[in-house]
């Protein structure tokens, strides 16, 4: 594992962006872990935050786009602070866009906040986690609109590694398939269970045997089909 995906694992964690125990999703799936990116609220934790979003878009997408597209509201942070970082780390400056929930019509008029859209853009969307991919379905369409553009990806922080809303394939594989283009993540469940299972973090284990377990239990039924 690059030593960037382990760091975000522990940021994670101490940022108490990432919990363990027993909650309810937006999709209703009963779930042992739990991640909020919205707690994110200072300015040492979105800086770093941007900064491994724009590692993880580098490795991924390459440096060939134009404009960060974050849905609201939880995606206008993550792209402002990824733009910023981008800028810091590449040298490349990208704009940064975002959608109102409701179109304006008088001053800075039409759906976008911050950059429009502009035919001939290539489009890096970021989110902060996708379970079940649902959430394209809206935002996609939004990008679309605005003329000939390129969709590059979409980024995410967490890949779930859930079943998609067709329940045959990944929820990040199914968005590929459903829309053409690539979707990736900082670092998968896979990746926090390697770095985090039986080691101690600020004299507490948070995936001990149990809560492994439960996490194999969730991913029996809700887990992306194995191939035979």
């Amino acid at each position: 594992m690059e030593a960037y995906k382990s760091e975000f694992i522990r940021f994670m964690v101490d940022s108490d962006v990432l919990k363990f125990g027993d909650f309810t999703l937006k999709s209703g799936r009963k779930s042992p872990f739990f991640m909020n990116a919205g707690a994110y609220v200072t300015g040492a934790q979105l800086k770093k935050l941007g900064e491994y979003y724009a590692k993880a878009i580098h490795d991924n997408f390459g440096d060939d786009f134009d404009v960060l597209f974050g849905p609201a509201y939880k995606g206008i942070p993550l792209s402002v602070v990824t733009a910023v970082a981008y800028s810091e780390l590449y040298g490349k400056e990208v704009r940064y866009s975002s959608n109102r929930k409701e179109v304006k019509d008088h001053g800075d008029v039409g759906i976008f906040l911050g950059s429009k859209i502009c035919p001939g853009d290539r489009v890096v969307m970021i989110e902060d986690v996708t379970t079940s991919g649902k959430s394209m379905e809206e935002t996609v369409p939004i990008v679309r609109s605005a003329g000939d553009v390129t969709i590059v990806g979409l980024i995410v922080s967490l890949n779930r590694n859930e079943v998609g809303l067709s329940g045959k394939m990944g929820a990040l594989q199914e968005i590929t398939e459903t829309y053409g283009f690539p979707a990736a993540a900082i670092v998968s469940m896979e990746d926090v269970t390697e770095e985090l299972y039986n080691k101690e973090i600020d004299g507490r284990v948070l995936i001990d045997d149990e809560i492994k377990g439960r996490i194999e239990k969730y991913y029996e039924q809700y887990g992306v089909p194995k191939k035979a």
